[in-house]
């Protein structure tokens, strides 16, 4: 009991030096003195943070021209995590400075107020401000589970859930994140509203066209005809269509596979125009050479590799465990 009484005494007396640190800080916060001290200390504050922000911005670019100018795509992906990283502690250092700046005021115009009392009104004042802004909390808890588990980077192709928004990451914050359209509009995404990210890999779309023909010489000429009045370019199609693989099915009958590569979002430039000019040119040549109409699907070396691994376990059965069969009972013999 006795110790129960203590604890209850000592956690009155705290809230009650809490309750009289929050007047005295109501009632102190407005003068002259400690107004400016305020201004001062928030303008050191902002200052400081502008520079570290421009230091840290010079690093990232610094380190995006060494990701562009790389041929090596895990050395881009690592430099890309580096880049996003330095681009993320731009806020936090900024609002590190804000907050240095509110502790030194603190300490400036309160120098010998008793460290308890400090802890509780501390406690209470983040209660409150937890109230007010929970949502730019869910905001940051978010973003810095996005960021611990990089789910994307900056200069990333990326497609976000759950409203499907495509573009490329330019800036990521613990707050939003910054994205460049397709169409060049600048979106910004809440961290709490990113249900989910889809990620081109090596920034393209391999998009595959399958040929069944009758020439193969007549279907590459074909193809390259295509190529000629297809758009190319860093936001159209990538890299034109190529013949990777050719086989003979059958006597008069070839099968051609040609990839390409488009920008994200861009892959109807091959699903759907590559293929009605493949159609157009062989319908006005003399003698067609196409037997079946061009088949599009997607085409990516690490998903065929997975779904290939994924198809040979389906079609591993079990190996039953046999019994060994009971040996026969030697039959009794008749008197």
């Amino acid at each position: 009991m006795p110790v129960m009484f203590f604890a209850a005494d000592s956690m009155n007396s705290t809230l009650n030096q809490s309750t009289n640190t929050l007047r005295h800080l109501s009632d102190s916060i407005f003068a002259g003195s400690s107004l400016l001290v305020l201004f001062i200390s928030l303008l050191a504050g902002f200052g400081l943070g502008k520079l570290a922000a421009w230091l840290l911005r010079r690093a990232s670019r610094r380190v995006g021209q060494r990701a562009d100018a790389s041929t090596n795509l895990a050395t881009v992906n690592r430099l890309r995590r580096t880049e996003t990283w330095i681009i993320l502690s731009i806020a936090v250092v900024r609002v590190l400075f804000i907050i240095l700046a509110l502790y030194f005021w603190w300490i400036f115009v309160h120098p010998h107020q008793q460290p308890k009392a400090l802890v509780g009104a501390s406690a209470l004042l983040i209660v409150a401000i937890g109230g007010v802004f929970s949502p730019l909390l869910r905001d940051f808890a978010f973003g810095s589970g996005m960021m611990a588990e990089h789910w994307f980077g900056v200069g990333d192709l990326v497609t976000i859930s759950p409203n499907d928004i495509q573009g490329v990451v330019e800036r990521i914050t613990l707050r939003s994140t910054r994205i460049r359209g397709l169409n060049g509009e600048i979106i910004w995404v809440s961290n709490q509203n990113i249900s989910s990210v889809r990620i081109a890999q090596k920034g393209v779309w391999t998009v595959a066209i399958e040929l069944f023909v009758t020439d193969k010489a007549r279907a590459e000429q074909l193809v390259e005809q295509v190529n000629t009045l297809l758009p190319t370019g860093p936001s159209l199609v990538v890299s034109p269509l190529v013949i990777m693989t050719d086989a003979q099915r059958a006597d008069g009958v070839w099968h051609l596979t040609a990839l390409a590569e488009t920008a994200p979002g861009r892959n109807w430039l091959i699903e759907r125009t590559a293929i009605e000019l493949l159609k157009n040119l062989d319908d006005k040549s003399k003698k067609p050479i196409l037997l079946a109409e061009p088949i599009a699907r997607y085409a990516d070396n690490d998903t065929e590799r997975e779904f290939a691994r994924a198809v040979n376990n389906a079609k591993k059965t079990r190996r039953s465990r046999r019994l060994p069969r009971p040996k026969p009972r030697p039959r009794a013999k008749r008197n």
